[in-house]
């Protein structure tokens, strides 16, 4: 009998050990929005300060060349907002 009684706990105990080790910690939702405020957070600082150096080495490249027309500021802007958007888009697809 004392062996049953033995056999029937460690089944039990052994029961418990699994459901707990499968439960997976809640996330509180305001850990979440955090984590998501602070991933857009840096992709905004990350646009600003790709398009800030495209434009800036847009205008400089202008200056040196001495054209009327700025060639050089709407090539780099207009591929600093693609790399920009490339970046956005890439990093909002991955979870």
């Amino acid at each position: 009998m004392a062996v049953a009684t033995w056999a029937m706990n460690s089944r039990k105990k052994r029961r418990n050990m699994e459901d707990q080790s499968s439960q997976k910690p809640k996330q509180n939702k305001s850990d979440n929005n955090v984590g998501n405020i602070m991933r857009y957070a840096g992709l905004a600082f990350q646009m600003m300060a790709t398009l800030g150096l495209a434009v800036f080495i847009g205008y400089k490249l202008d200056q040196k060349i001495g054209w009327r027309f700025p060639v050089c500021l709407i090539v780099f802007s207009l591929g600093g907002l693609v790399v920009t958007l490339r970046q956005i888009l890439n990093d909002t697809r991955r979870k």
